[in-house]
């Protein structure tokens, strides 16, 4: 019997009549018979060792013809069988891929027919207002036109149609929901041309409409519900709730936080719905609300939507979540610089108290979290509340260097008395710990062994003046704040320190340069910076060193020290006065300038503006002895005056040397006008009243005035005669000689008489220095 691919071969008219498998059955027999002679032949040759040559040649030749058939019998089967087999493939593919494209048409008409129930089902549901399942068979029907244009080879013109008609449903159902949403949830708001403010926000009302619920029903009613979760499912939800909570922050949520007299009332009305306004109940006389009645306000409004909208699931999370995490970023920062700011103590004692503020946040954030609204463990109002310390420590240097501010640019001539008596009020400071207390003792025994002999007790005491009011503030602003950094935490404590430090530095960078033109143009105010430069400077020595032991490492390690800006004020304050004084020089060599160089004294208004350039000298001293005399210390009141006399009397003896042919009536005038500054000079270093104990500074005139002997002794020679001269003169060891060198008065112009008598006196002079020559 044929194989089967024999006879599907034979059936199909493509082999020869022949039947293949006889064929292959006697290509086998013969070979099972050649294979018999061979191995008979094979053991005949090497076993039996029979001759038998011709024999095994025919049996080669016999070999050789088998072998021939086989590969005419492969030939056949590799070019007909495979041939036919591969025609039969090819049929069958033609076929296989027939019933493919059957079958996608058969799918793709499934998906239209799901399409259209689907459509079907929408419309049915959204005529019933199931917006839920109208929403879903939108969704299966998208799902189905997605399908459709999966299919690379749906080339259907219906595509366009069906994608058109869902797009047009969708949006449909989109008014619907938009519509019901506007039912639901209504918002009266101020109208926008009204100003921001709290009568504005007076007509702010959230009404949520769920006619027909139950007053006792926990949930939110089933239309909201219903238009919620198909907005989500439409993927219009996000921008529908974030459009509500940008109008839910602007115009109820920041308004409760920033006004503390505006609080939310929430009624509920049976078949209308409930009702969140704004009312004012109440003026509050405080300008800001307490973090307290900030997160009363606030729960009661997000736990009345949780109540009435929010308390719905959408996929895996509640909606009130979602609103969160739209609003809860901003509202905690307006709670934060609107409120919690603002409830930060301003003075350590009260630090303790704000443990409350704490616990109400920890309790505010943990009943946002029963209702979803919140998630995390964490969140910036809570750190912030808790982080107290060193928000204190912030607020409290903005504050202090604000206030110092306010005093450096603060007119400067309101002055208080500063006397030899007047010490710092320093504060009452805590004990120092045990370890630093041993170590002072121990500093304390050394020194004390090594001065025996105690300090005079006005040692270090600083010379009676007079300084700013707002100057002396200051330094109590400076005080406070490092009372505060005592018994603080090491990071509030070095905060609050070198906020100190940099008051020091803004005085030294902000005074000069806001009050500049009135240091140049005021006396007054020059003297006053000086003396609050020096001030300052005085009780920056033991600042640091009267607070170190009391503060935490490493301030207390030598850290806590002013000692390196006390040079720097010195010299702040030294400059301020010597610029002044060179103003003052500049205003009296100005008006000596207009006395004619003391030339020809004789005419009449030569000798009157010589006269009035000495009268307004004295006159610009008197007034600045005026106004320096109650606020310099007296030591430098008087350097400062000897300093601008000798300046005006040095120019003096300058331009009177400088004359040539004196005459008599010259001199008699010269005299006059150096004998008024000699009786009036003085007189601007008379003490004050309560100063007249101690009259040596006006005995002390010489000591101040450099050329003041000088000037003494010129006024002498003016009108001196020879023998006068000679014997103040006394051999050059005169008070005349101690004042004036032989060249000096030998010179024309150094002595005023005649000629015989000038012609004299250098006589006699050059004949002394002989006398010494030899």
């Amino acid at each position: 019997m044929a194989s089967f691919v024999t006879e599907v071969l034979a059936s199909s008219g493509k082999l020869e009549k022949e039947d293949l498998s006889g064929k292959i059955s006697k290509m086998s027999r013969k070979v099972e018979d050649t294979k018999e002679e061979v191995c008979d032949m094979i053991n005949k040759r090497y076993g039996d060792f029979i001759p038998s040559l011709q024999g095994s040649e025919e049996l080669m030749v016999q070999v050789d013809v088998v072998s021939k058939e086989m590969d005419v019998l492969n030939n056949c089967i590799e070019n007909e069988i495979q041939q036919n087999i591969h025609v039969a493939v090819t049929e069958y593919a033609k076929l296989k891929q027939q019933l493919e494209k059957n079958t996608i048409i058969i799918t793709m008409l499934g998906y239209i027919k799901e399409f259209h129930n689907a459509m079907e089902e929408f419309s049915k549901s959204l005529q019933e207002k199931k917006y839920v399942d109208a929403a879903n068979q939108l969704e299966r029907a998208r799902t189905s036109v997605d399908s459709l244009k999966g299919w690379k080879t749906s080339q259907l013109p219906l595509l366009s149609t069906l994608s058109s008609e869902l797009t047009v449903q969708r949006e449909n159902l989109i008014y619907h929901m938009g519509d019901e949403w506007k039912r639901l949830v209504i918002w009266k708001l101020p109208s926008s041309k009204e100003p921001e403010g709290l009568k504005s926000f007076l007509k702010v009302e959230l009404k949520l409409s769920h006619p027909g619920s139950k007053e006792t029903e926990p949930k939110p009613p089933a239309l909201l519900c219903c238009v919620l979760q198909a907005l989500a499912i439409q993927g219009d939800l996000q921008h529908k709730i974030k459009l509500f909570s940008q109008v839910m922050l602007k115009n109820m949520l920041k308004p409760l936080v920033m006004y503390p007299s505006l609080s939310v009332k929430v009624t509920e009305q049976q078949g209308e719905g409930t009702f969140l306004a704004l009312e004012c109940l109440e003026q509050s006389q405080e300008e800001r609300s307490t973090p307290s009645q900030v997160y009363r306000k606030l729960l009661l409004v997000l736990q009345t939507l949780h109540s009435h909208m929010l308390d719905v699931s959408i996929v895996d999370k509640k909606l009130s979540s979602i609103l969160g995490e739209l609003i809860w970023e901003e509202i905690s920062q307006c709670i934060i610089h609107q409120c919690l700011v603002y409830s930060i103590p301003t003075n350590s004692s009260q630090l303790e108290k704000y443990k409350s503020v704490i616990k109400e946040t920890e309790e505010f954030e943990k009943s946002l979290k029963e209702i979803e609204f919140l998630q995390g463990d964490s969140t910036d109002l809570l750190k912030y509340a808790r982080d107290v310390n060193c928000h204190f420590a912030s607020k409290k240097c903005k504050d202090v260097i604000v206030a110092a501010r306010k005093l450096m640019t603060s007119k400067m001539h309101n002055t208080v008395k500063i006397t030899t008596d007047s010490k710092l009020r320093l504060p009452k400071l805590p004990a120092p710990s045990s370890e630093l207390k041993v170590k002072q003792e121990a500093t304390k025994e050394d020194i004390t062994m090594e001065n025996t002999k105690q300090l005079s007790a006005w040692s270090l005491c600083l010379p009676a003046c007079r300084i700013s009011e707002s100057v002396q503030q200051l330094m109590e602003l400076t005080l406070n704040t490092l009372c505060e950094a005592v018994g603080s935490s090491t990071q509030c404590a070095l905060q609050l320190f070198f906020t100190v430090r940099n008051i020091f530095q803004l005085f030294y960078d902000v005074v000069p340069t806001y009050h500049k033109e009135n240091l140049l143009k005021f006396p007054h105010l020059a003297a006053i910076q000086h003396n609050n430069c020096m001030y300052l400077a005085h009780h920056l020595l033991t600042l640091g060193h009267h607070f170190r032991a009391h503060l935490p490492q490493p301030l207390s390690e030598g850290v806590a020290t002013f000692v390196d800006m006390v040079p720097g004020f010195r010299k702040l304050g030294a400059q301020c006065f010597l610029a002044q004084l060179n103003v003052q020089r500049a205003e009296l060599l100005e008006r000596l300038s207009t006395a004619h160089n003391f030339c020809n004294l004789d005419d009449e208004d030569n000798y009157i503006a010589a006269s009035k350039a000495v009268r307004q000298v004295i006159h610009q001293l008197k007034q600045l002895g005026t106004v320096w005399q109650d606020v310099l210390p007296v030591s430098i009141y008087c350097k400062a005056m000897g300093n601008l006399l000798n300046t005006a009397i040095t120019e003096v003896i300058a331009k009177i040397m400088m004359l040539e042919d004196i005459s008599s009536e010259d001199g008699e005038h010269l005299h006059t006008l150096c004998q008024t500054i000699i009786e009036e000079g003085p007189l601007v270093f008379i003490p004050l009243a309560e100063e007249n104990k101690n009259k040596k500074y006006q005995e002390e005139v010489p000591l101040y005035v450099k050329k003041w002997s000088t000037f003494k002794e010129l006024v002498i020679v003016l009108r001196a005669n020879l023998q006068e001269i000679v014997d103040r003169w006394t051999d050059g060891k005169g008070p005349l000689a101690l004042e004036f060198s032989s060249s000096e008065l030998s010179q024309p112009c150094s002595v005023l008489w005649d000629d015989r008598c000038q012609e004299l006196l250098c006589e006699s002079l050059e004949g002394r220095r002989l006398t010494a020559g030899q």
